[in-house]
């Protein structure tokens, strides 16, 4: 359930909307302007510098004050006495491309390979942050000086080892504070500063990027390139870790976008071919370069190469490294889909109603994909989340459960995991993101102890449901190249500044159809996308959009929705379309939030012989197909409101054996193949109680037991060449699949009816 909000008219200063038209030379500027004037962008001279990033002052570098100075003497100490120099790294975006800035920035001023190298925790074996046994390695090697990058603020134990060991450090970083400061040459942190100072959002690649700049202001007769270069590898950083792009952050942000689309680097030009992505706008970067770069720590645990891929000029070993971050994203996708699916099965055995903090653990789950699955399920409960996959530590006799943490609305995740600190091994983060790891034998009590200090804090978000706020109401003949265009203004957008979100109110859906993804080699990927066209009263044209991870039975192509979207532009296929952001089935005119459902309009005749007379009285329409998930009975519920008609729940549960559903599948096929038959799927859906999904995974399994299926159009039919055992595999997913519906079946079969009529109020 969630809350809809939609913006009041605001009476816009004739002068602020001038100052808008300047840059929406193909529109009046007006939407662009009450976004940015309902975002609090209402002073004149502020809303220039916002806007164009050649009016906007920067702030300097020595901003950090006698913490930068510390830090360019040091590194300037070192060049002078030929020193070894580690840059110490992390696996995520904004650690790799920090890594990748540090290693180029500072190869200006120390030999790469001989006097500078780098470092990356391996992120499975190692985790975050500064360990003893890489410090050892390093000090083994001759490393006198690290310079860490996104991390190392909390590593109070591993930096005494260091000191202990004659490797001096200094810290960037941006992740929480510890209580005191750490006994390091320097550290470079903005969260020393207050919240509202420009540099205090800046991300782990930002910090790295102003120390090199600091090193080029200090010294400037000796790079041999320009610092404006490694602007395109800061942006990817920025954008990839969900900082608030507000004072520096959004002047850098802007400046690397302009830098992106025509990188210097190799490796950068490659990924964004690879994503079929121009590299001018900040999605090309959260939804194509950061879950490549972060994909490769997710399967790998290694992501060193892509320091490699980022800084090379060889295009060659570019492109080979791009392909192996390629594929190791597809995995990713393939594995994240696998887990919620398993989260979601282990959350219907919880009372959610009783729970304010999701607490999960499997061993089978891999940990580098946890963060993602956790940042799905908290915002689609409205829980925060942590995930744990339990192993035997390598350095320890422990018993270990690690994993990831998000969080959501206002909540301060780090606050809450640290409050626990007793109960875990180690743990880092900020308020809206943790890593951490604790004894199994200490799970119970961190549960317990998680879920009673955020009830002391006085939150309750058992009552609490999220807000979907649209930035604009629109039509669908208001969606054009120069809406696109004016509302890019916005852009770069991120944390604390989204991307415009646009409400289309009684719209409808045609050509629905969904799909699994495809990866470079052109296989399927377990990973779905449903494609449409919408359309509403403004015009007879639909407009293209997609909706990723749903399956097209979830909109029902004759009832009116209201939506909210994004507007995006598609180079693939070189159009304009919509991304559904939320759905919900259009209400009453005087009642966009809410609606009644009652016994009046909702009747239950689950599990009962209908009589011929309640069949065919004309004021109720029957729900006779058992659901499988709460859309399809709120699509047949709004739809029957529509009509001015009850609904009956009028399915009958009766349940095969997955083995024997499998029989008639086979049955069915031996015997079209035998007359030269055809079926269509719905038909062949209905006859084997399946859905969409379910039967193409049993078509794909007569396909490994010698049974050809062909397709035209909406109907299917076979040929058997040579029967034989189906694939293992592909009979285990079928029955499982079948397994999973059954269980869906049987649940709705049987939920009382209070609880339907309060979810059909709720949606």
């Amino acid at each position: 359930m969630s809350l809809w909000q939609v913006p009041t008219a605001t009476s816009i200063p004739a002068s602020f909307l001038e100052t808008v038209r300047r840059y929406t030379p193909d529109s009046d500027g007006y939407r662009a302007a009450q976004i940015l004037w309902q975002r609090g962008i209402r002073d004149g001279e502020a809303l220039k510098g916002y806007l164009d990033p050649d009016l906007y002052v920067p702030k300097s570098p020595f901003d950090f004050g006698q913490e930068m100075n510390l830090a360019v003497s040091r590194l300037h100490e070192a060049r002078q006495r030929g020193e070894k120099v580690t840059i110490w790294g992390d696996f995520d975006a904004d650690g790799v491309t920090a890594t990748s800035v540090l290693w180029e920035g500072l190869g200006q001023f120390l030999t790469q390979h001989q006097g500078l190298n780098y470092y990356i925790p391996d992120r499975i074996i190692e985790s975050h942050g500064l360990n003893r046994r890489g410090i050892d390695k390093l000090a083994r090697e001759g490393t006198k000086l690290i310079v860490t990058c996104d991390t190392g603020s909390n590593n109070l134990e591993e930096i005494h080892h260091a000191n202990s060991a004659g490797i001096d450090i200094i810290v960037t970083d941006h992740h929480t504070l510890p209580d005191d400061r750490p006994p390091v040459i320097s550290i470079l942190n903005p969260r020393y500063f207050i919240e509202t100072h420009p540099l205090y959002n800046l991300s782990g690649v930002a910090v790295a990027y102003k120390l090199i700049e600091a090193m080029y202001l200090s010294f400037p007769d000796i790079p041999g390139q320009h610092l404006e270069n490694l602007l395109d590898l800061v942006v990817i950083g920025l954008i990839a870790d969900l900082v608030k792009l507000s004072g520096d952050c959004r002047y850098l942000a802007q400046r690397g976008i302009k830098k992106l689309g025509n990188s210097s680097h190799p490796g950068v030009r490659i990924l964004l071919g690879l994503c079929q992505k121009t590299g001018d706008r900040p999605t090309d970067i959260s939804f194509g370069i950061g879950p490549r770069i972060n994909a490769v720590s997710r399967i790998h645990g290694d992501a060193s190469f892509c320091v490699e891929l980022l800084t090379s000029q060889d295009e060659k070993r570019c492109q080979e490294l791009a392909m192996n971050a390629e594929l190791a994203n597809t995995r990713r996708k393939e594995i994240q889909q696998i887990i919620v699916k398993q989260v979601k099965k282990k959350l219907e055995r919880l009372d959610l109603s009783t729970t304010n903090v999701i607490i999960l653990e499997d061993p089978q789950w891999s940990p580098g994909i946890l963060g993602l699955v956790a940042g799905q399920i908290a915002q689609e409960y409205y829980r925060p989340t942590i995930l744990l996959s339990t192993s035997e530590d390598d350095r320890s006799d422990l018993k270990l459960a690690k994993g990831s943490a998000r969080s959501v609305a206002e909540i301060d995740l780090y606050g809450l995991v640290a409050s626990q600190a007793h109960l875990l091994h180690r743990f880092g983060g900020h308020p809206l993101a943790a890593g951490l790891s604790l004894p199994v034998d200490n799970l119970p009590l961190f549960c317990e102890g998680i879920n009673q200090q955020l009830r002391q804090q006085g939150v309750d978000l058992t009552n609490f449901f999220p807000k979907i706020e649209a930035d604009l109401i629109v039509t669908v003949a208001d969606l054009s190249a120069s809406l696109f265009k004016e509302l890019k203004l916005i852009e770069p957008c991120g944390m604390g500044n989204p991307a415009p979100k646009l409400l289309i109110e009684k719209c409808w859906f045609t050509g629905v159809e969904n799909s699994n993804i495809r990866d470079r080699k052109g296989l399927k990927v377990s990973y779905i996308k449903t494609n449409f066209k919408i359309g509403d009263g403004s015009t007879k044209k639909g407009f293209p959009g997609t909706w990723w991870g749903h399956y097209q039975d979830e909109i029902s192509t004759s009832a009116q929705y209201d939506a909210v979207v994004e507007l995006d532009y598609n180079p693939y296929h070189d159009r304009y379309e919509v991304r559904i952001i939320a759905l919900k089935l259009h209400a009453h005119e005087d009642s966009f939030y809410t609606d009644v459902v009652s016994n009046d309009y909702l009747l239950d005749w689950r599990n009962q012989e209908l009589g011929l007379a309640n069949l065919m009285k004309p004021d109720i329409e029957l729900l006779q197909t058992c659901p499988l998930q709460w859309t399809e009975i709120k699509n047949q519920y709004y739809g029957a409101r529509e009509k001015a008609k009850k609904l009956a729940l009028a399915y009958n549960c009766g349940l095969e054996t997955h083995r024997e559903t499998w029989v008639q599948l086979v049955g069915i096929a031996k015997y079209l193949s035998r007359t030269a038959q055809k079926i269509s799927k719905t038909k062949l859906q209905a006859k084997l109680g399946l859905t969409a999904y379910s039967l193409q995974v049993g078509l794909n399994t007569l396909e490994t037991c010698g049974i050809k299926t062909y397709y035209q159009e909406e109907e299917v039919a076979f040929k058997l060449e040579e029967l034989a055992t189906p694939n293992q595999e592909n009979y285990r997913q079928f029955l499982e699949t079948i397994a999973e519906e059954q269980f869906q079946k049987q649940y709705f079969s049987s939920v009382p009816l209070p609880i339907i009529q309060k979810i059909l109020k709720g949606s």
